[in-house]
């Protein structure tokens, strides 16, 4: 190791893959794991920037810049950081989401070196003028419309949101209210960049083919000079206590009922979130899971169900999705929703049986199946280790949150749902069809 970097954790991640996270003095961080089963690497950087940091006004700053950051910079013409990337044979994305942003390169080990160079370029000399701005403001403002305004559930999903949190930034949705996208002004665009885009407000992720020594000397030669960026004090933004059901209706172009609901639930970090994700295996995990089983197949009131919980820094929601079936409605969803929930609580009304070790350890296995599957391949590994270091502090909580999947018990499972899943903590968003759609269904 050079003297420069500081190595400040190891931990095995799975099964013979070790990572390392080193630090710079400026602030970078770097994890490093070795993976020799194919020479490729995947390369990703991760800020800790999300719509969680804009402010009221300015929402969808973090996500434009997810499209802003593949254009040029001082050293690369518009559109070469593309063709540098697929001349390799390799691909280039980001994703931008409540808590991070980041940027991935899949590339072979051979063009390590340049994947390093394009980054660090593109985090120190981006260019911000008002040209290539607007040109991927466009973008954004149309694929808002694509994917919100013109799509229900896109819109039901935005709605679930704002109607759910009152005060937290989750509230608001990540690409951005439309008024605030088209109203982001150039000086504030340069500020954020000059903000969040810095050696320690990131972290570079990678996993693969490549040397470790090597790799250390070569980060530190394109990032070690840049200097760090004075951040805003962290905010901690708690959301009142929910004590109300709160449901919102709307009408949309569509043949049968749409409804999201969302139940409070504690953040990822938190002991029971890992309990609450067994939950929702057990009630739309599989075609035998709970809700699958009661709204699609015996009673045939749905069409589709799903569950869902969100992997945030701060108390999120456990998601419900359902597409009603036609001649049945969202009111009587509803109700069978609640009496599966009372089931599980332990209290039902005879519609329904409590949890059985059998059935919690069947959700255990699927949990964990699915967990383990998305660290199969290098660009897995890495996602896991920038979202675990980025949103919840340490990317050694990635093996915390495997520990924690596999202890949950029956009783876990009573417990939490009835402290979580209580209409008092809920919130549902449903989407009735309008008065035309009705009639050409019908």
């Amino acid at each position: 190791m050079t003297q420069s970097w500081q190595l400040e954790a190891e931990a095995a991640i799975g099964r013979g893959v070790t990572a390392k996270r080193f630090r710079l003095a400026n602030g970078l961080g770097l994890i490093a794991a070795i993976d020799r089963r194919a020479p490729i690497v995947a390369l990703q950087t991760w800020y800790r920037v999300g719509s969680r940091h804009e402010q009221p006004g300015a929402t969808g700053m973090a996500h434009l810049f997810e499209h802003l950051m593949f254009g040029q910079t001082e050293e690369l013409p518009p559109g070469e950081f593309d063709r540098l990337v697929e001349r390799t044979g390799g691909e280039s994305n980001a994703a931008t989401w409540v808590d991070w942003t980041y940027y991935r390169l899949s590339l072979p080990a051979r063009d390590l070196p340049l994947g390093v160079r394009l980054e660090s370029e593109r985090m120190q000399h981006l260019v911000l003028e008002p040209v290539p701005v607007e040109a991927e403001r466009d973008v954004v403002t149309n694929e808002r419309r694509e994917r919100v305004e013109d799509d229900v559930d896109g819109s039901l999903d935005e709605q679930l949101m704002a109607q759910a949190f009152t005060v937290h930034p989750y509230r608001w949705p990540t690409i951005g209210w439309m008024e605030d996208i088209r109203a982001l002004a150039l000086p504030h665009i340069r500020d954020f960049y000059r903000t969040w885009y810095a050696p320690n407000n990131a972290c570079l992720v990678v996993v693969g083919d490549f040397d470790e020594r090597a790799l250390l000397s070569l980060v530190e030669s394109h990032y070690g000079h840049i200097e760090p960026a004075t951040l805003p004090a962290a905010s901690r933004i708690v959301e009142p206590e929910q004590t109300r059901e709160r449901i919102v209706r709307l009408p949309k172009p569509i043949a049968t009922d749409r409804l999201l609901v969302g139940y409070k639930a504690p953040g990822q970090d938190d002991p029971d979130w890992a309990t609450l994700e067994i939950i929702a295996t057990m009630l739309a995990g599989c075609p035998s899971a709970r809700l699958y089983r009661r709204l699609v197949i015996e009673r045939e009131a749905a069409s589709s169900v799903d569950a869902q919980l969100t992997p945030f820094h701060d108390p999120s929601l456990l998601r419900l999705a359902v597409t009603t079936a036609r001649g049945h409605g969202a009111d009587e969803v509803i109700r069978e929703i609640d009496a599966e929930l009372a089931a599980m609580a332990g209290h039902g009304d005879g519609t329904g049986k409590p949890p059985s070790r059998g059935e919690v350890e069947k959700a255990k296995a699927i949990a964990e199946t699915d967990f383990w599957s998305a660290l199969v391949d290098l660009d897995g590994k890495a996602e896991a280790l920038g979202h675990y270091e980025t949103a919840l502090g340490d990317f050694r909580k990635v093996n915390a949150i495997a520990e924690r999947l596999a202890a949950v018990t029956v009783d876990d499972v009573v417990r939490a749902v009835n402290t979580y899943l209580r209409p008092e903590r809920r919130t549902i968003v449903i989407a009735e069809p309008e008065p035309d759609s009705a009639e050409e269904a019908a």
